[in-house]
């Protein structure tokens, strides 16, 4: 068993740049299926999530060419593609629901298997199905498969969502891009990822207003034309190195992603005793510029109060790095979680590294200790993962972290970016099961 071993305390230390997001890349992978033709993403992230979903489109009948080192996706779309959606790739990776609007629209017809990856609560699909219902597509699940048809085509509707979901509010975009009419999407989602498929729709020749606020206007097209688009950089891949820094009394420039993508985080790290400073413009590692910021970690931070919410609040991916930062605070803090709960499962975790939390609900409420001690450990998802990685920064001794499956599902050359900065941790290998003599 392959587990993250380090040994702490450490301090992160130095520069580490940040690529396109998970959360929006594979979006734009499957808004590629609009459009006959060649579609290029650059700006990709080199992490199992990306190959999952290259596998899912080569099994559509897409011919699919992935440079991870270069970060770069191309992917030439047939007139007719497949539209079943697997469940050996679909359980792995929750995301591969984003071609169920892109293949009813385009193909009038999608099988798409329930979804797995990671275990962080309930999430349901109700709208998802209840947006294409809206949309003239009949939809029930079959078998373990989601299974839409749309004879006739798709045709504009008004859609107004209980809850910002991202997920539905991507599929429901993309499917109505080639609806017959006008769609008005209401309480969308405002995430970053949702701007950048919206624009990259829009530069595939949607119609597409009202993009980054909760109204998206969407008046259908024809056909869309295949794109080279560049990926958004990814905020919580940032917002965990700003963490880190925060956490381990460190000093972190990130390149690739501006605050303006992590309002709500910039002040809770303030509020933390770091010095956060927006650096603007700066030079990337691939030649480009991007934006970049700098966080200076207190020797100790102070105890931040935080509630998750949908952009732009804080995000609920950046959950379990407020626990491990506040567990290591000079006083009491409060996390309530509002979007997903079992994100819990994280606390039990970082317990055994000595932290104090008490659930009540939906709040965690940590109060800190001066040191963590170091443990064996096991990830529940990516950012839980992540997460107890970077508390191992403030355990004194060994820490283990198993399951890390997860975080290489989220995070491109983890360990690595992690030793540049300065952490002893290394990837290593470790007998399973017990042994008895």
């Amino acid at each position: 068993m392959e587990v993250y071993r380090l040994i702490g305390p450490a301090s992160l230390r130095g520069d580490v740049d940040v690529r396109g997001a998970k959360n929006s890349v594979l979006k734009l992978m499957a808004a590629s299926l609009l459009a006959v033709g060649r579609t290029t993403i650059t700006n990709v992230p080199a992490i199992l999530d990306v190959r999952i979903m290259v596998e899912l489109l080569s099994r559509l009948g897409c011919t699919v060419d992935y440079d991870p080192e270069g970060g770069v996706v191309s992917i030439d779309v047939p007139a007719e593609v497949g539209i079943q959606a697997d469940y050996e790739l679909v359980r792995a990776m929750r995301a591969s629901i984003s071609v169920l609007g892109p293949l009813t629209a385009r193909m009038r017809a999608a099988q798409v298997a329930l979804p797995g990856g990671d275990a962080i609560g309930s999430r349901g699909l109700d709208m998802h199905q209840a947006g294409l219902e809206a949309l003239g597509a009949t939809v029930h699940l079959e078998h373990g498969y989601f299974v839409a048809t749309a004879a006739d085509g798709l045709h504009g509707t008004e859609i107004a969502l209980d809850f910002p979901s991202v997920g539905a509010t991507e599929n429901l975009v993309m499917a109505a891009t080639l609806a017959r009419g006008r769609t008005v999407i209401s309480n969308a989602a405002k995430e970053p990822e949702i701007v950048d498929i919206c624009t990259m729709l829009v530069e595939m020749g949607a119609d597409i207003t009202g993009i980054g606020t909760g109204l998206i206007t969407v008046t259908g097209v024809e056909r869309l034309s295949p794109v080279t688009h560049r990926t958004v950089g990814d905020r919580i891949v940032a917002g965990t190195y700003a963490f880190g820094s925060a956490l381990s009394g460190g000093d972190v420039t990130i390149r690739g992603v501006g605050l303006e993508l992590l309002p709500n985080v910039a002040i809770k790290l303030r509020d933390s005793g770091a010095t956060v400073d927006d650096l603007g413009e700066i030079p990337l590692s691939d030649g480009t510029t991007g934006r970049g910021f700098r966080v200076i970690g207190a020797r100790r931070p102070q105890p931040i109060r935080v509630a998750t919410m949908p952009f732009p609040g804080f995000p609920t991916d950046l959950q379990p790095f407020v626990i491990g930062l506040n567990a290591i605070a000079d006083g009491v803090g409060l996390l309530s979680e509002n979007l997903f709960e079992a994100r819990w499962r994280f606390v039990q975790e970082v317990a055994r590294l000595g932290a104090k939390v008490s659930i009540d609900g939906n709040h965690a409420l940590v109060t800190g200790v001066e040191e963590l001690s170091g443990a064996e450990v096991e990830a529940s998802d990516i950012r839980a993962g992540a997460g107890l990685v970077l508390a191992g920064l403030r355990a004194n001794g060994v820490t283990e972290v198993s399951g890390i499956d997860h975080i290489e599902r989220g995070y491109e050359n983890f360990v690595a970016n992690l030793r540049n900065l300065g952490a002893p941790i290394e990837q290593v290998s470790r007998a399973e099961g017990l042994t008895f003599g």
